[in-house]
């Protein structure tokens, strides 16, 4: 008996389970890092991370929880850091009085942290430990 054209043959396996289309029970979730320290940023336009949970929080068209702690005039009665000024102006740069649409919907940018183990090798280098030292030959 002859084998089938390559073109009605499998593709050969490369990587992943031996059923593919199996299922498989999916691994827990991880715990979200709930400390409330602030987290440093790892480049200069980084947004900050969520250093609390926000499990339960109404996050739609009509509510933001987010903004009952961190809008200007309550972030100094829960010592929480304010809106970042950035987030008052529109596409053109005009400031607006409440914080602009395209920036309400927090989670877009700002992400809470989860003791999650990398996907990939993290390869990652802070631009200071590539640049050489100020005033410094290279």
């Amino acid at each position: 008996m002859r084998a089938p054209p390559p073109q009605l043959q499998d593709a050969p396996r490369l990587t992943g389970a031996e059923r593919p289309m199996g299922e498989v029970a999916a691994p827990p979730l991880p715990e979200t890092i709930i400390d409330d320290r602030r987290v440093g940023r790892n480049y200069p336009e980084q947004p900050p991370v969520i250093p609390h949970s926000i499990e339960g929080y109404q996050l739609s068209v009509n509510a933001n929880r987010c903004l009952e702690c961190h809008r200007r005039q309550y972030s100094g009665l829960v010592a929480a850091p304010m809106i970042s000024i950035t987030h008052f102006q529109d596409r053109e740069g005009q400031m607006l009085a409440d914080v602009s649409p395209r920036r309400y919907f927090c989670t877009a940018c700002h992400v809470p942290q989860t003791n999650a183990q990398p996907l990939v090798t993290n390869r990652f280098r802070d631009m200071l430990t590539m640049m050489p030292a100020s005033g410094g030959a290279r």
